[in-house]
Order: structure tokens, then sequence, then C-alpha cells
């Protein structure tokens, strides 16, 4: 698959730049993306959710009347989860949703993810995108040429922490900056276009390459 590249203006260049078919062209693998992204997500939950049970309430432990021949059932203490105020029976506790996943899994899953982008034409080309100073009307100025305002989402892909781009474009609603090593299955396929710096291309590939 070719992509023309774009300067910073939207102009084409009139190169073009072949894709890695090892990188963009897999079937994708909607299974592994799955799990990728459940993970993402588990690992995102603080998991601080907490109920007092009986132990842990408020209360007396006086036996509250005679154990017979009140007519009722039994009773021993008010922070039974009988009664209001009492302890919660199986409430939810502090707990870790994290669960392990193969580094092969996560591989393959972001490589379908980036298949199925480029499948969809959803990937653009753009020159490397240098700015003087953190300015969000230049970066703006840069999708606009792009033609990437439209309100849909944009993830720029960068060949390396760029602190002037990262804080121009951190205003921008619907717009984020990562660098490959950073990249995850649930930002790409939450991302109506994947817009890759020629830095960026380059260091994707080499990133995939040569974790074979």
């Amino acid at each position: 698959m070719e992509l023309s590249v774009y300067n910073i203006k939207g102009e084409d260049t009139g190169r073009k730049v072949t894709l890695s078919d090892a990188i963009f062209g897999l079937e994708p693998n909607e299974h592994v993306m799955y799990l990728d992204v459940k993970q993402y997500l588990a690992n995102q939950r603080q998991g601080t959710h907490k109920a007092k049970q009986r132990n842990e309430v408020s209360g007396t432990t006086k036996k509250l009347k005679k154990q017979k021949g009140t007519g009722g059932a039994r009773a021993g203490s008010m922070k039974s989860p009988v009664f209001i105020g009492g302890g919660r029976v199986f409430g939810p506790q502090p707990r870790d949703y994290g669960f392990k996943l193969n580094k092969k899994t996560k591989r393959l899953a972001r490589l379908s993810a980036l298949s199925s982008l480029a499948k969809d034409g959803k990937i653009s080309l753009v020159e490397n995108i240098t700015l003087s100073a953190p300015k969000t009307k230049d970066f703006a100025n840069i999708l606009a040429g792009l033609k990437l305002d439209n309100g849909k989402k944009t993830l720029l892909v960068t060949g390396e922490v760029d602190k002037n781009v990262v804080l121009s474009a951190r205003n921008l609603q619907k717009v984020s900056v990562a660098a490959p090593v950073a990249l995850n299955t649930h930002d790409l396929l939450n991302t109506d276009t994947l817009l890759l710096s020629e830095d960026g291309l380059k260091s994707l590939e080499q990133l995939y390459t040569s974790a074979e």
C-alpha cells in the first residue's frame, strides 16, 4: 500500500511511501484486539470500591431479645445484614481488575489495529511537524491544512516526543499525540484518522520489525 506524503500546509509533495505489509497488511484478528482493549480498560479501573461488612459497621453486639418465645426469628446483633444500618453481604471490596496478556498477543493486536486502519483508508502521512513554541493555533492551522479539522478524532504519531507539539495539541479536544512505543490498541481503534509523521512511520516500522 502506497501513501502520498503531504507537507504541513496540506500540499502533496509528490513523494510516495510504501507501507510495510508486515505491519499494515495483516488480516485483522478481532479477538486479540478485543482482549487487548479489554485489558487496557481493566487497567484503567481504580478498584477502590468498598462496602462495610458486619464486622466493620458501628453498632452494639448486645443480644436484642431473648432467643425463644417471641414468635419471631432469633436475632443476635444489630450489625446483622437483615437490619437497617447493618453490614452488607458480599459487598464490593478493593481489588485489582488487571489480568495478564502475553506479549505476542498484544503485539498481534496492535498490528491488527494498524492493518485495520490501513484497510479502511484511515492513515495519512505528513512531513515531520516541528513548532518553535507551544501554540495551539499553529497546530490547529496544520490540521486545517490537512483537512483534519472536521471534528473527528485524530491520532498523531511522531518519531520522538516533541514537547511543543504535545502542548500545542493538548487543548484540542479530539486530537492526541503519541510516540510509537506508547501506542495501544484502544487508542488506535478509537481514532478516525491515524496521522503519521515520516519519523513516526520509521520509528513504528523499526519498533515492530525489531520485535520479530
